[in-house]
């Protein structure tokens, strides 16, 4: 039995006892722009781009409880602007070269750019100088493409119980480091079957021998904008409910 509603953009969704803005929100269908948010684990709150307005306050939708009669905005220029300019921050401080990605087309990050219409980086590109490390028998890892959404230190920590992953430093002096001596992915315990593999949402973390498998313009995010899938399943709860 619900516990409430909340209003997100005008419509009237219900919610259940402990389930935060971003659960109620995605149960009925409604997209939040995220990356850094799973829901196979605790909420992290890191990329802000599921920044909504609750009651007139900025909050995160992934570790905000939904409450009775809370008014949500959501889908609105305001939000969007910020949005498309964390979105252009992530690609200027890193090196994204989509068309040479082999997760173009399945890059949440770049289904983003498409979704907020971010026609221009605007910021200047700050091309960092990251390490590719193609060590490890099955993985290669691309730290040019990381966004330090911490999915796979999450995933390695909570799911596989490997503690493969980390970051270090602060700012644009932030890496993704693993748990080795040498630094190098070969030196751990990954393999190639772990959760942390799997749940990168951009081009960082790719098994090896399994290139362009699928491709390019029949990928998941070529054949429908991000958000779709949300839409979806929120018409099938729908149409369950009300049987």
């Amino acid at each position: 039995m619900s516990q409430g509603h909340v209003t997100i953009d005008g419509e009237e969704v219900s919610f259940e006892p402990g389930q935060t803005l971003m659960e109620a929100a995605t149960a009925a269908g409604i997209y939040i722009p995220r990356l850094c948010h799973h829901p196979e684990f605790v909420p992290h709150g890191s990329c802000k781009l599921c920044t909504v307005d609750v009651n007139g306050r900025h909050v995160a939708a992934c570790t905000t409880p939904a409450t009775d009669r809370q008014r949500v905005q959501n889908n609105t220029p305001e939000l969007n602007d910020l949005r498309r300019s964390l979105i252009q921050m992530l690609f200027v401080e890193g090196n994204h070269i989509c068309p040479a990605c082999e997760k173009s087309g399945n890059c949440q990050l770049q289904a983003l750019g498409y979704r907020l219409t971010m026609l221009s980086p605007h910021y200047n590109h700050l091309f960092p100088r990251r390490e590719v490390d193609a060590s490890h028998p099955d993985v290669l890892l691309d730290r040019n493409r990381c966004i330090f959404c911490e999915l796979c230190v999450r995933a390695s920590r909570d799911v596989d119980g490997k503690h493969v992953f980390g970051l270090s430093g602060r700012g644009i002096h932030t890496q993704l480091i693993v748990n080795a001596a040498s630094g190098k992915l070969r030196d751990t315990d990954l393999a190639v079957t772990d959760k942390a593999v799997t749940v990168c949402p951009v081009g960082a973390i790719l098994k090896k021998r399994q290139g362009f498998a699928v491709p390019i313009g029949r990928r998941l995010y070529d054949r429908q904008p991000i958000g779709m899938a949300d839409a979806r399943s929120g018409q099938k709860n729908k149409e369950r409910d009300h049987g």
